[in-house]
């Protein structure tokens, strides 16, 4: 039986060969207990029902293309750039970002759940790091 590390590895291997596209977000959930601060034990599919929904960023996709300028290509004969410029995304990898649910597709992936979350749906990022980039 594989350690919880090799485990934990395995995981991010999976999760290393997805490709997040444009300006989406791959969010894993966090994990609720399914009682409230008091202790009050809450119905199945309660949480579900709820608008707004927190989670670790797992993944972010490269950001919002741009368009290349006009002049570059001002001349039939030369040879076209194919490369894209991207506006980078402010969420990075370990974010807890708390989004709107409403906005966001659920996936399971290797029988985990995430959402794909746009950048536009997500209100706001707790970062450990205060240097924002």
């Amino acid at each position: 039986m594989p350690k919880e590390s090799q485990m934990t590895d395995i995981e991010n291997n999976r999760i290393d060969k997805l490709i997040v596209v444009g300006d989406r977000v791959l969010i894993k959930p966090k994990s609720d207990s399914g009682k409230t601060k008091s202790g009050l034990l809450l119905p199945p599919g309660y949480k579900e029902k709820e608008e707004i929904q927190s989670g670790f960023v797992v993944k972010t996709g490269p950001g919002y293309p741009i368009p290349l300028p006009a002049d570059d290509i001002d001349e039939p004969w030369k040879k076209k750039d194919e490369s894209v410029n991207y506006i980078p995304l402010q969420a990075k990898v370990g974010d807890l970002a708390i989004f709107l649910k409403k906005g966001a597709v659920e996936i399971k992936y290797h029988n985990e759940k995430y959402y794909i979350v746009p950048q536009h749906s997500i209100l706001l990022l707790e970062r450990d790091d205060l240097s924002i980039t």
